[in-house]
């Protein structure tokens, strides 16, 4: 328990790579590091594509709800909603809990209803749009899950308990992981427990941006309701979201439209069909697409690398290494790396050599030396590494010793 109160001491992230398991699993990791620290802590849960524009009317509201959290009710926010969407759940109210606060006994959870639903929830008045926020006792929470999703609770537990912390927090164990099942935290627990309330809220300024059309609303537009961002070139076009982030979009005579350009993709669709894109992800997911599950910039308990170029038996990235960083002492088994410096100063190991390299200087590491990266500055280090080889795989790296935990024991 001691080792548990460190790591929830020292934890400023939960990492859950290289394997996601939906909010269930999500908050319970959060929960166990909370509960390490203090057995009566309670969580403010918040997803991270929301929007709320009257912080005063939350405040009030998370003043309301963490009462009852204490009390041993866990509580979510339902939004007073101004139009019948389809793209949101809904919360039916029960048991009266405080008129005049708008509490109530959570009664029915609803999935995101057709069109005719909608409407007659909300002309029911008693509806309101499920925000997926919540406050609860960690302690709570895992008792909950416990009697409910033991499965999830029990993965949840054992990641925690394997966990390994460093300075960017907390890395869950990815094995223990695999075995959780993939349950939003309304399907594990909020639509089976009867401790679920909710705290009614109006005049918020609440959006859950789901989908880039949903974004777009909250954009400035030109007068023919387009929003533009980034190199953006467009002639007869109306009401349509574009956006680049890493080369020019061009568009011509299209309407309605989500147009989006990153380092990996573009996305066209329509405006009514952009809450649809996760079919999609789930095609390419079936296909064993790279792009379904890995960005092309990825984060590393040192810093970052960002893949810029690939082809037969090469591929070049850009590798940014935080100050004080250091990546592992290794050696790859298939590939041979040139390192060039771009911006910093590199402490470099190279077989038998000690380096130290600023801007321009570069090194060519053969294929089977023991090299090691570090940044000894104060300034981010950046540079790029040309790889080349018959396999270039992540999985090519044998670590001897590793700052962060991973080398493996044995």
């Amino acid at each position: 328990m001691d080792q548990l109160k460190e790591i929830g001491r020292e934890a400023l992230s939960i990492v859950m790579e290289p394997t996601s398991r939906n909010t269930a699993s999500a908050i319970a990791a959060a929960a166990h590091v909370a509960a390490a620290c203090d057995p009566d802590a309670t969580l403010l849960v918040l997803p991270s594509d929301h929007v709320i524009a009257n912080e005063v009317a939350f405040r009030q509201a998370v003043d309301i709800a963490t009462p009852l959290a204490h009390d041993g009710h866990i509580v979510t926010f339902g939004i007073v909603p101004s139009e019948p969407r389809t793209g949101f759940g809904y919360i039916r109210c029960g048991a009266v809990l405080s008129k005049e606060l708008g509490a109530y006994r959570v009664d029915t959870f609803i999935e995101k209803p057709d069109a005719e639903s909608a409407e007659f929830l909300i002309r029911a008045g008693d509806a309101f749009w499920n925000s997926g926020m919540f406050v609860l006792k960690a302690k709570t929470y895992l008792d909950e899950l416990q009697r409910w999703a033991p499965a999830i609770a029990n993965a949840a537990r054992d990641a925690f308990i394997a966990a390994h912390s460093d300075d960017n927090g907390v890395t869950l164990d990815a094995k223990s992981l695999e075995s959780c099942p993939n349950l939003s935290i309304d399907h594990a627990v909020l639509e089976k427990s009867d401790r679920v309330s909710v705290v009614t809220i109006d005049d918020l300024g609440w959006n859950d941006i789901g989908s880039w059309s949903a974004l777009g609303e909250l954009s400035p537009c030109d007068e023919q309701g387009n929003v533009a961002i980034g190199d953006i070139f467009h002639e007869s076009v109306s009401g349509t979201y574009i956006r680049a982030s890493h080369r020019m979009v061009a568009a011509v005579g299209v309407t309605d439209l989500v147009i989006v350009e990153t380092a990996d993709a573009v996305l066209v669709a329509g405006k009514n069909s952009a809450q649809d894109v996760k079919s999609i992800v789930e095609r390419l997911k079936a296909d064993g697409r790279k792009e379904s599950i890995t960005h092309t910039r990825v984060n590393r308990p040192w810093g970052s690398y960002e893949s810029i170029a690939d082809g037969p038996r090469f591929q070049v990235k850009r590798i940014v290494v935080a100050p004080g960083g250091q990546l592992s002492l290794q050696l790859h088994h298939h590939r041979a790396e040139h390192w060039i410096v771009v911006k910093g100063t590199a402490h470099v190991v190279n077989g038998d050599q000690d380096l130290l390299l600023t801007e321009n200087e570069s090194t060519y590491i053969p294929v089977g030396t023991l090299h090691r990266l570090a940044n000894p500055g104060k300034l981010p280090l950046e540079l790029i590494e040309v790889q080349s080889g018959p396999y270039l795989g992540e999985d090519d790296i044998v670590r001897l010793e590793d700052r962060y935990g991973r080398v493996p024991a044995g």
